[in-house]
């Protein structure tokens, strides 16, 4: 029977874990972002190198084409062109994203990637705690997409996944959103408006956890069945032996 002391101590171990999970979570977060913006301005210096190579091979067609070549002016354009382009691209604004009521009609298999994209661009704007659950919901929708690919738009399972997270989500954080900012400290009922967006974060983590899973079920079944039926024809054929 276990001892009070020993409840403690396997008490003090379950929070350990937790708050090691959380660590994971919080850190496989980050990375992502890193990601992202890595990828972001790859797309970018790729995109600088084509232009102001487009803008060379333009430059030598004219000056083998012309009498006199570009000459020195046409070379000076060609700089000032080059750079100008390079400035554009690189201090060009990211690409927006989408609005709420963009996300009520996009197409199923595309609605985790953009509310991911819509959720990021909400961050600024909430307090720390909800920050972090914006990176643990982003990677339930990571896990949620693939799940997607085979789900028709106008299926039931299609429709329970855009209510929640193409208008539940989006109208929730706006919701918190519309709150001055000084009252979102102050409890009202017991709780604080930052302590309501903490709790319905979680509850829509949890319950985009809960879908992905559902939507498993059927590989699930499939890859249980399989293995039942690899075990029964080949580890019981062996034990069974010759006649």
């Amino acid at each position: 029977m276990p001892t009070p002391r020993s409840q403690e101590v396997d008490a003090q171990i379950e929070r350990a874990r937790e708050v090691m999970a959380r660590i994971s979570q919080d850190y496989r977060g980050a990375g992502r972002r890193v990601r992202r913006k890595a990828t972001s301005l790859l797309r970018r210096l790729i995109a600088i190198a084509l232009a102001n190579a487009a803008l060379l091979i333009a430059a030598i067609v004219a000056g083998l084409i012309l009498p006199g070549g570009i000459g020195l002016f046409g070379a000076l354009a060609v700089m000032f062109l080059m750079v100008a382009v390079t400035l554009g691209i690189a201090l060009a604004p990211a690409g927006r994203a989408p609005s709420p009521a963009k996300l009520a009609q996009v197409d199923i298999k595309a609605l985790p990637a953009q509310t991911e994209r819509w959720l990021e661009a909400q961050r600024p704007m909430l307090p720390a705690p909800a920050a972090t659950l914006v990176d643990r919901i982003g990677l339930r929708l990571e896990t949620l997409s693939p799940q997607l690919a085979a789900v028709p738009n106008d299926s039931e399972e299609a429709h329970e996944v855009r209510r929640l997270i193409g208008e539940q989500l989006p109208a929730f954080v706006r919701d918190y959103e519309r709150v001055p900012d000084p009252l979102r400290r102050v409890e009202r009922n017991g709780r604080t408006p930052d302590a309501q967006l903490v709790d319905g974060l979680r509850l829509i983590e949890q319950e985009i956890a809960d879908m992905t899973g559902r939507l498993a079920q059927t590989d699930l079944d499939s890859l249980s069945t399989r293995g039942r039926f690899l075990e029964m024809k080949y580890r019981e054929g062996e034990t069974e032996g010759p006649a």
